[in-house]
């Protein structure tokens, strides 16, 4: 049987209409499909512009986070602030990406900067008040909230350190009993895989903590 050219004229029989019926209904599923890649496409370049903003300013925060870290060892309580509040106008530009992409919130670069800024916030609390108080000015989920905690026990115990050096023993002191009291919470839960490795740190930093202020007794009262 011969086709027609145009498979928009009309058939000579019906064998030619059915054929030319399946060409036209082919022709304009292949036209759907092109659409559907087209967004596709679209929303994947959306995605990478998107992400790659993600990391470049999650890496700018995490850094910032880093800076206020150093600061508050060295007693520079104004300066860690300052970086501190950096950081948190970073993340609020970032709050934009999240409400059309969620799933960014899930990126590596972000959840590392996220968990160096708590990090530094709590350990800034602990140094100015005594105490956590917690963050309010950034929504975060548990999950870093519990990283964040255990890597604070790490720095709190450098921290013991220059205490200790400076002959600040009360203050050092004070610390230990902030991490015995982290690690006695931490340890109600049942964690495991990445928190799990977190716990076992804070677990070190606190065995570290009290050899430390042990040491100290010991050498006041020879």
């Amino acid at each position: 049987m011969e086709l027609e050219d145009n498979y928009l004229c009309p058939p000579k029989s019906f064998g030619g209409f059915y054929i030319a019926a399946i060409i036209y209904l082919c022709y304009h599923l292949i036209m759907i499909n092109k659409k559907l890649f087209q967004k596709l496409r679209t929303a994947h370049q959306h995605y990478g512009s998107a992400r790659g903003v993600i990391i470049r300013q999650s890496n700018a925060a995490l850094h910032k986070s880093k800076q206020a870290i150093f600061s508050l060892h060295r007693d520079q309580i104004l300066e860690a602030e300052k970086r501190l509040t950096e950081a948190e106008e970073i993340f609020a530009k970032l709050k934009p990406f999240f409400l059309k992409g969620p799933n960014l919130k899930y990126e590596g670069a972000y959840k590392a900067a996220l968990e160096e800024y708590l990090e530094a916030k709590l350990f800034w609390q602990i140094l100015k008040f005594g105490r956590l108080k917690g963050v309010t000015k950034i929504k975060v989920g548990f999950d870093s909230y519990l990283a964040a905690l255990g890597d604070l026990t790490g720095e709190m115990n450098r921290k013991i350190i220059l205490f200790a050096t400076e002959g600040k023993i009360k203050r050092a002191e004070e610390l230990k009993e902030i991490i015995a009291d982290i690690v006695s919470e931490l340890i109600k839960l049942d964690l495991t895989g990445y928190l799990r490795h977190k716990f076992d740190d804070a677990k070190r930093n606190l065995k570290k903590a009290e050899e430390i202020i042990y040491d100290l007794k010991v050498r006041k009262t020879k």
